[in-house]
């Protein structure tokens, strides 16, 4: 069963930097891609990278590009986002999902971990 956990999320200046990583388990097929969601209060669920477990290729929405680096440490079975340059805008809590290469929609998630951002 496929698991996906979590952590790295707390309070920060704005200017700083967190480090979010996402354990995974239960992928026993090497073509999937994991990704990272964020939700802040009032607004929609939006998708800000991802990394493809095929071919190590990445995705960064135009939000966070220049600031968010999306990583994998295969041997870990870990994949990790280094937010730097924080901003109160990121406050959000953060996903992260799995989905298959020929799936429609992700559909395996963390249960999230909270970012805050201070002004």
């Amino acid at each position: 069963e496929v698991q996906l956990v979590e952590s790295g999320g707390g309070l920060v200046q704005a200017g700083g930097s967190l480090r979010l990583s996402c354990a995974a388990s239960g992928f026993t097929f090497g073509d999937y891609a994991i990704g990272w969601f964020r939700q802040a209060p009032g607004k929609e669920r939006e998708g800000i990278s991802c990394i493809s477990r095929r071919d190590g290729s990445t995705y960064h929405s135009d939000s966070v590009k220049g600031r968010f680096t999306i990583s994998s440490d295969n041997a870990k079975n870990t994949v990790y986002l280094q937010m730097n340059s924080l901003k109160a805008e990121d406050t959000a809590v953060y996903y992260c999902a799995g989905k298959l290469s020929g799936a429609l929609a992700y559909d395996y998630w963390g249960q999230g971990t909270q970012v805050t951002v201070s002004s």
